[in-house]
């Protein structure tokens, strides 16, 4: 694997990092405090100056106005923004919408590109997706009590589902739903394009979490189908092929995930570091004298550098020889840095003492929202399981010596 980061890579960087220094981080504390939708007027003229820098959309598509970037040049974009909570979503590459723009690129149809992909990627509109069930393990996407049955030409959608992340404001879901009840466990759902304000779209609630239940693009809903009827032209790539085309989607977009916690690891781990260097806790001593804290920082380093190279490692996997063959660091990255941040972000609250647990800093919303990361897109367990099942099949009759 070459690390050589091209010059255009590095001017791109150090573009996003000055911007998110001058322009994202003075917004956070505005954004822990006030509304979403209060702040949805200034993060419009972020983004506008964004446009201008020709910095917007980095990962998609150019014909439809995105940078275009490849798979490890986004990710270290991804780290970039990952420092601030608005930084994704000021720059155009926030999922869900990333993840639906991908799966739309890749499968949809002409019509359906014409009407979705040019304002989805310009960030006129949002879309959300509608996978996980109330009752149902996430984790086990081929279980699923949400049905779309045919009628004339119609679908007609039932079920609940929550945690369909930004689902308040946005135009459009994609929605997985049961269409072949018949058939094998994996060829069950379907992707299907439902309007938000289609009859019997319901959405329920935004679900607090940790005590917040926030809105806008900033929230999780919670979303009933009751008789919900769209046309059998929504059907997004072949009946059945549901499950595949989730798997499509969630391989890169561990990468974005995983690169953007690297950079919330960053911002704690420079928080941190700070604050260990300027907190007296006697005369003519700092908190970084401790020798517990200077452990603390160079694990964190060590850690964050590890996780780091991981998730490069598996993004150039995936370029290099595709997305099956790089299941292995695909699972491996999703548990480990997900881990990584939480140690990280624990130690940084912890170093600010009192200071950490309110909203003076960012480390608190950090906490709050972040612990979630070992949980979405499969649990931890799940991935150690699937991916130690790999690894030991790998040694069947293999001598050992």
């Amino acid at each position: 694997m070459d690390f050589t980061i091209s010059d255009k890579t590095k001017t791109i960087l150090g573009m996003i990092d000055e911007f998110v220094d001058n322009e994202l981080i003075p917004m956070e504390p505005e954004f822990m405090a006030k509304p979403a939708r209060s702040l949805l007027p200034a993060i419009e003229e972020k983004r506008k100056m964004v446009k201008q820098m020709e910095l917007w959309a980095p990962n998609h598509p150019k014909e439809y106005g995105g940078m275009g970037l490849d798979l490890i040049e986004h990710a270290l974009v991804s780290e970039a923004l990952g420092r601030s909570p608005l930084g994704h979503f000021v720059f155009g590459c926030q999922a869900p919408d990333a993840g639906n723009i991908e799966i739309l690129h890749q499968f949809g149809t002409d019509e359906q590109k014409d009407r979705y992909l040019p304002p989805l990627v310009d960030g006129k509109i949002r879309s959300c997706f509608s996978m996980t069930e109330v009752e149902l393990p996430g984790s086990n996407p081929v279980m699923m009590d949400t049905t779309a049955v045919k009628d004339g030409d119609d679908y007609v959608i039932n079920g609940q589902k929550w945690y369909t992340s930004s689902a308040d404001g946005a135009a459009f879901a994609i929605v997985m739903a049961v269409t072949n009840p018949g058939a094998g466990p994996y060829l069950q759902a379907s992707m299907i394009i439902v309007p938000t304000d289609a009859p019997g779209f319901n959405l329920v609630r935004n679900i607090p979490v940790m005590g917040h239940a926030g809105e806008d693009y900033f929230s999780h809903g919670e979303i009933l189908y009751q008789n919900c009827r769209v046309p059998q032209k929504n059907l997004l790539g072949e009946e059945g092929h549901g499950f595949v085309i989730a798997q499509e989607r969630l391989g890169p977009g561990r990468i974005h995930h995983c690169m953007r916690w690297i950079g919330i690891c960053n911002r704690a781990f420079d928080l941190m570091a700070a604050r260990a260097r300027d907190r007296i806790i006697a005369p003519n001593r700092k908190l970084a004298a401790k020798q517990i804290i200077q452990s603390w920082i160079a694990e964190c380093a060590a850690d964050i550098q590890a996780a780091r190279l991981m998730v490069l490692h598996a993004a150039w996997m995936i370029e290099t020889i595709g997305k099956k063959e790089a299941r292995n660091e695909i699972s491996l990255i999703k548990f480990v840095v997900a881990n990584t941040m939480q140690k990280v972000i624990d130690r940084a609250l912890q170093v600010h003492g009192g200071l950490g647990m309110t909203d003076d800093t960012v480390l608190a919303f950090f906490y709050r929202h972040e612990r979630a990361a070992r949980i979405y897109d499969g649990a931890d367990e799940v991935h150690k399981v699937s991916v130690a099942k790999r690894i030991l099949k790998g040694y069947e009759g293999k001598k050992v010596r």
